[in-house]
């Protein structure tokens, strides 16, 4: 790995406990104890599962601040400052490697759908702004825009850009990538059922929604593959494979947000255009929850 790599394992990509009021501060702490306790090995604050956005940029601030607070130091700190403005990214980003973040999380510009050329160019401001690593955050079914491995070989030498989330689904891109980027950038996982083939390609972890639900089962599944027994990673990949689908039957967070109140963590409540989970999707989740031992 790079110098500048932030984490190894499973990082959280922590959702935002929400209720009519705005955000659920208690329950938050709550959330960053457990996950902490549970072995997490660090913690992403307002990513997409964090419903970032939707917070108004007060609120996504105070949050960042109060999350680093909460974890005192105990685990590295990831905070989602990407945007589909260069200029509030870097806001943003200037923001939380000043309170202490150990680094940030950029997703490409959504809507905008910005050339490779454009992405590179928003990626080196947001990274010459920076004074933590970077991780690049691709997902492309998201954004609308996809960061070409050409294009990742580009950027590989800007100096604070030190990982990727990748969430393409694409395998075959990613061994692409990994061929041109060598150790220069750590290779995260972004979707959960792919987690030990992106690990097989080289890849240092992933940022999980899955862990949210299970951290410390997450973090079993990756040191069971860095210690060398990637046949028991793999099984633990297919045995919670079910759950993750179900993670997913609807745009994430709102599956997340729904099994994160059914173990008693939080409301189930999201920002609008969000809405929670349609019952009978509920009832699947639930069901695939109870299957791998949660008391829900």
């Amino acid at each position: 790995m790079k110098q500048q790599s932030i984490f190894r394992g499973v990082a959280t990509a922590l959702i935002t406990p929400l209720t009519e009021n705005g955000v659920d501060y208690p329950a938050l702490k709550k959330l960053i104890d457990w996950q902490i306790g549970e072995g997490i090995d660090a913690l992403v604050i307002c990513g997409t599962t964090g419903e970032s956005s939707t917070l108004s940029d007060a609120e996504h601030r105070q949050v960042l601040k109060f999350a680093l607070d909460a974890a005192g130091g105990r685990v590295p700190m990831i905070a989602g400052t990407g945007s589909n403005d260069t200029a509030y990214a870097i806001s943003l980003t200037q923001y939380a490697c000043q309170i202490g973040y150990d680094g940030v999380l950029v997703v490409t510009p959504y809507y905008n759908k910005t050339t490779q050329n454009g992405l590179v160019a928003s990626f080196t401001a947001i990274a010459n702004a920076a004074t933590k690593p970077v991780i690049l955050y691709n997902v492309p079914s998201r954004t609308g825009v996809n960061i070409e491995p050409a294009t990742y070989a580009k950027l590989a030498k800007v100096p604070m850009i030190a990982a990727i989330k990748e969430a393409n689904g694409n395998i075959s891109k990613v061994v692409e990538t990994a061929a041109l980027v060598g150790d220069q950038l750590d290779i995260y996982s972004g979707n959960d059922d792919q987690i030990v083939p992106i690990m097989a390609c080289g890849g240092q972890g992933v940022i999980s929604v899955l862990s949210n639900v299970l951290p410390k089962e997450t973090v079993q599944l990756c040191r069971k593959f860095f210690d060398g027994d990637v046949a028991g990673a793999m099984e633990l990949q297919k045995k919670y494979l079910p759950l993750i689908n179900a993670l997913f039957c609807e745009v994430n967070p709102i599956p997340a947000k729904a099994a994160m109140a059914a173990m008693g963590f939080c409301e189930n409540y999201l920002n609008l255009p969000l809405v929670p989970m349609e019952e009978a999707h509920r009832q699947t989740l639930l069901q695939c929850m109870r299957d791998v031992g949660l008391n829900v």
